[in-house]
């Protein structure tokens, strides 16, 4: 229980650091944590005329990876049927979007972690 509870902490941390990371690279906000049965989307926003379904990954070590590498099959498969169904929901229509990743790395500095932003993942 400790550890979920860890993970919850270290993800909304995460998801903090990247919103003012977004914002103060142009994205405007338009949700966060978006749920639904079998999957959530972490960040959504605009970059200009663009949707972005944002994926959050922070680590506080590299033991299982970098942050980036961090994304599995099944993740994948959850944040396309969430965004299709976000689409759907808001009528975007044939409109742009993609999918970026941020990730925020604890590993060499808990104050001042690494922070990068992958624009138009593909999977």
């Amino acid at each position: 229980m400790v550890f979920k509870y860890a993970n919850k902490r270290t993800g909304k941390k995460g998801e903090e650091l990247a919103c003012n990371y977004l914002k103060k690279s142009g994205y405007k906000i338009l949700s966060r944590n978006f749920l639904i049965r079998g999957g959530e989307i972490d960040i959504i926003a605009r970059d200009g005329d663009i949707l972005v379904f944002v994926e959050v990954k922070a680590r506080y070590s590299h033991e299982y990876g970098l942050p980036k590498e961090s994304i599995t099959p099944w993740k994948i498969k959850a944040l396309k049927k969430s965004a299709l169904f976000y689409i759907q929901k808001i009528n975007w229509g044939n409109n742009p979007y993609r999918f970026d990743l941020v990730g925020i790395d604890y590993a060499f500095s808990k104050d001042s972690p690494d922070i990068e932003l992958i624009k138009n993942i593909t999977f």
